[in-house]
């Protein structure tokens, strides 16, 4: 089992996704529990993988390789490390809870619960992936599902947020098709393995190449060779799933109209397949133009996520597009600490990946029980919920205040890493990122003022506590968010040493 595992993990899914076509279309009940079934292996599965991972190796582990197109050099490889098998856990567990929250889709159920399964199997598949092409066609995959999911499921202006989805998203997958190419055919043998890509890294060019407009200013002052192309076509594909400024517009208006649960998927996990995919491809295959990239695309252009996510959502009266900003906001602080190659600062990255995936997740699943209730989502339109709604309103505060940063809370750790490590290195930068804790911890409390605190809004006299099945939604994540934020050790120490080898790289390049 141990040398399968991560394709079971990445294929029952699928699988499930067949046996959920082949159910009669009115079995609403079976189909959503066939659903749940099968996306518990996974879980359970992922867990384990944490519970046996070896620590004190950093490199891959659980690894599977089959040719699958000879010819090409095409293979089926994957394995995990201290980076991916945080974001499987993540992925896993965030499946299997957003399944029970789409409880309430009652509308081509069989359809929904479909692509819910495959878009799960194409997640998995990124994280584990180890061939560059394996990795594509997957990342592929997991896009694919979302494209219908919001454009069908979704609000009033839901084609509108999928086709603006699409249209990103292809752009982002063009650029990474014409990337990997690139080294594919720069590397004799061509290969699309990615320990390979890595090995070769020195051989890559980086002479100075003449190409209008990167030989003017300010680009010129960067040194424009084959590596520094290749890593720009990386970053911009990979940055708009950040998503960066100014490759972000497309994501309020995908979360604001897309179900709840596609809004925590969608900022839980695919956010962070941007990052990973840096992390997991420019830092080691191109470490000589990461070096030099690093201060511009990632430190300052992530403190400007920062902040200027941060004056969006404060802007907003819409509970879903606050949460929505404050997610570009928050993951500027991932790119911050990945720039200051410290083992503070790029831990504290991928840890705020982490946190920030469990907390936006319990934002995302506090809004759509308000709204499944009020049918607007409107702060200034509620008032008094503490008093109407005392267990929701404990649980949403607890989500709010740990997306601020609040000590005993898991983000405080990760942001306070970040800000270490930044200080190493970019004092000035740091300095920002730490004013906009306050900005944020701003505009989420005053949405708590108008929302929870206060007389009560005699409109919502009757409405109903949260539920149960809410209830199993978002227990499990606040658990999470406090254990790591008390006691976040066990996850550094499974990241540590795969950041520490990556970081070397860099370093040492």
């Amino acid at each position: 089992m141990g040398n399968h595992i991560l394709t079971f993990m990445i294929f029952i899914p699928l699988a499930g996704m067949v046996v959920v076509c082949l159910l009669p279309s009115s079995r609403f009940g079976a189909i959503r529990w066939v659903t749940a079934i099968f996306t518990l292996p996974s879980l359970f599965l992922s867990g384990w993988l944490l519970v046996v991972f070896d620590r004190s190796n950093p490199g891959v582990q659980f690894a599977e390789r089959i040719p699958w197109v000879p010819t090409w050099n095409i293979e089926y490889f994957v394995g995990v490390d201290g980076l991916s098998i945080t974001m499987m856990f993540l992925t896993a567990l965030l499946s299997f809870l957003c399944i029970f929250a789409s409880w309430g889709i009652d509308r081509g159920v069989k359809g929904y619960f479909a692509l819910f399964l495959m878009l799960e199997s194409g997640m998995l598949g990124v994280f584990s992936a180890l061939d560059f092409f394996l990795f594509y066609v997957l990342w592929e995959v997991a896009l694919m599902p979302m494209y219908f999911l919001i454009g069908i499921w979704g609000g009033p202006r839901r084609e509108y947020a999928a086709i603006k989805f699409f249209l990103f998203t292809l752009v982002g997958s063009a650029l990474m098709l014409l990337a990997m190419l690139g080294l594919y055919f720069y590397n004799e043998p061509h290969t699309f393995d990615m320990t390979k890509l890595i090995a070769n890294n020195a051989t890559y060019g980086t002479a100075p190449i003449t190409i209008w407009p990167l030989n003017t200013w300010p680009l010129s002052e960067l040194r424009w060779g084959f590596q520094h192309i290749i890593w720009i076509a990386l970053f911009i594909s990979f940055a708009i799933k950040i998503p960066a400024f100014p490759f972000h517009t497309w994501l309020p208006d995908a979360h604001v109209e897309a179900p709840t649960p596609i809004s925590v998927i969608l900022a839980g996990v695919l956010l962070k397949m941007g990052t990973y995919g840096i992390l997991r491809i420019n830092y080691p295959v191109l470490p000589v133009a990461t070096a030099e990239m690093a201060y511009i695309f990632l430190a300052a252009l992530g403190t400007w996520n920062i902040v200027y996510g941060a004056f969006c959502a404060m802007a907003q009266s819409d509970m879903k597009k606050m949460v929505a900003y404050s997610s570009i906001s928050h993951m500027g602080y991932v790119m911050l600490g990945m720039a200051t190659f410290t083992s503070r600062g790029i831990e504290g990255a991928v840890l705020q990946m982490f946190n920030h995936g469990t907390i936006t997740a319990m934002m995302f699943l506090l809004v759509g029980v308000v709204y499944d209730r009020a049918h607007h989502r409107d702060i200034n339109g509620f008032g008094g919920l503490v008093n109407l709604m005392p267990v929701y309103s404990g649980i949403s505060i607890l989500g709010f205040f740990a997306a601020m940063g609040l000590p005993g809370f898991s983000s405080f750790i990760s942001e306070v890493l970040v800000l270490l490590g930044a200080w190493q290195e970019y004092p000035n930068l740091a300095i920002v990122g730490a004013l906009v804790i306050v900005l944020t911890a701003g505009y989420m409390l005053w949405m708590i003022q108008r929302m929870y605190l206060g007389a009560s809004n005699e409109r919502y006299a009757g409405i109903a506590e949260i539920n149960g099945r809410e209830l199993f939604t978002l227990v499990p994540l606040g658990i999470i968010v406090i254990a790591v934020g008390v006691y976040p050790q066990p996850v550094l120490e499974l990241l540590s040493g795969t950041l520490d080898q990556i970081n070397g790289i860099i370093l040492n390049r």
